[in-house]
């Protein structure tokens, strides 16, 4: 269905980072949950109302119904104007997404706060494609992440952009490079880096290391050389959701027993302690092969997340990651210049995040590369000054990428 067809209104979005941002805060989004349910009511067809209600069901956990609304959205209107900014605009953007949650689609709205970006968002879905007329734009981003749920829309969209006449963020066939196990195929041959093996198996493949003793085999055996421990989780699973360390064999028939998928990526333990025995994971972004740090996370555990990482209650850890960041260019974007600029000319990325360490041999630990990391700028001031200064400067760098792949001068 095309953008002429879609129903009009004088509605727009609020948008996700604010939803977000008013959740992460603690605040109680009851109240703008009943006002946009209220304007769903007076009319079914308000299709603004219906996508930010579907960000409200995701954040509350109610997937399924999050995406009964945003399908039914999509019925009326692929095109949907983001909130602009309180300036003069100097950069028109289109933005191509999915039909998925919020782990589905780059979630690039972050990257434009206080920028002189107006953004469309134009969704498409392997049944509906790409509209006979799109809005003005200067650059097309390509926001789809790479999933197997989103491969045969990226191989529609790889074909259907291929004489596109406007610059092109983030090509579709290069975003579809980013499972874990094609992106260390790319990654690993690079000298500088360390990324350890993703393999993907099946539940029947490990189910054979548990059998009784005279059918058993050993998980070497299984998977190709890859012994305990071993890190194990769900294909297209994000942020930790059944990621799990399994150590000894009743570790893996106990996680097999209490987890419903059958497809799954499986990768040695590496041991990436400090010499103080703390965890250190960078979250650094790549922006035209440049790299950008978006954060720092320090944690006594290996399976370090920004929020379960100590770093609000820890004021040392903080200073540390003020400091990396006041430092970066000179520390660790130095260290690893080699690493990041093979890298970039292995993906192929304009913008790509990784989830990354330092070995204790020196190279540069890749956990993940993805187009899809979320890259905000939420923190509390209070605790988190030192992201106040560092978060704009990236995202401005966003817009002068933009501007550049545009030709413009800001």
């Amino acid at each position: 269905m095309t953008v002429e067809r879609a129903s009009e209104t004088s509605h727009q979005l609020i948008g996700l980072p604010t939803l977000m941002t008013l959740a992460f805060n603690g605040q109680d989004l009851t109240p703008v949950a009943d006002g946009l349910m209220q304007r769903i009511k007076v009319d079914p067809n308000d299709v603004y109302a219906l996508m930010d209600m579907a960000i409200i069901f995701i954040m509350r956990g109610e997937t399924k119904l999050a995406m009964s609304m945003k399908a039914l959205a999509l019925q009326n209107r692929q095109i949907y104007q983001y909130p602009r900014p309180a300036m003069p605009i100097k950069i028109r953007a289109l933005m191509i997404a999915g039909p998925g949650d919020l782990m589905a689609n780059s979630p690039f709205e972050f990257l434009i706060d206080q920028q002189p970006v107006a953004l469309d968002i134009l969704y498409v879905t392997p049944a509906m494609g790409l509209p006979r007329q799109v809005p003005e734009h200067d650059v097309l981003i390509v926001a789809v992440g790479e999933s197997d749920s989103n491969l045969a829309l990226l191989a529609d969209l790889e074909a259907a952009l291929a004489n596109w006449p406007r610059p092109i963020i983030n090509r579709p066939g290069r975003i579809m490079q980013l499972s874990r196990d094609a992106s260390c195929a790319l990654l690993s041959r690079i000298p500088q880096i360390a990324m350890p093996v993703a393999l993907r198996t099946h539940r029947s493949t490990l189910e054979v290391c548990c059998q009784p003793q005279q059918h058993a085999r050993s998980l070497a055996t299984q998977l190709n050389g890859i012994d305990y421990p071993i890190i194990i989780r769900p294909v297209d699973s994000h942020a930790g959701q059944g990621l799990c360390k399994i150590s000894t064999l009743s570790d893996l028939t106990g996680y097999l027993v209490n987890a419903p998928e059958n497809d799954f990526f499986v990768s040695p333990f590496i041991d990436y302690r400090s010499a103080d025995g703390l965890f250190r994971k960078y979250r650094i972004l790549l922006m035209s092969g440049k790299p950008y740090l978006c954060h720092l996370a320090i944690s006594q555990r290996w399976m370090v997340h920004y929020l379960n990482a100590d770093m609000l209650d820890n004021a040392t850890h903080r200073a540390e990651e003020a400091q990396c960041m006041t430092d970066f260019d000179d520390t660790l974007a130095r260290r690893h210049a080699k690493a990041f600029s093979a890298i970039y000319e292995q993906l192929g990325l304009d913008y790509v995040g990784l989830d990354c360490a330092e070995t204790r041999d020196g190279r540069l630990l890749i956990f993940e590369a993805d187009s899809n990391m979320v890259v905000h700028n939420m923190d509390p001031a209070d605790k988190f000054p030192y992201k106040k200064v560092q978060m704009p400067k990236l995202f401005h760098a966003f817009t002068q990428m933009l501007a550049q792949r545009s030709g413009m001068n800001l």
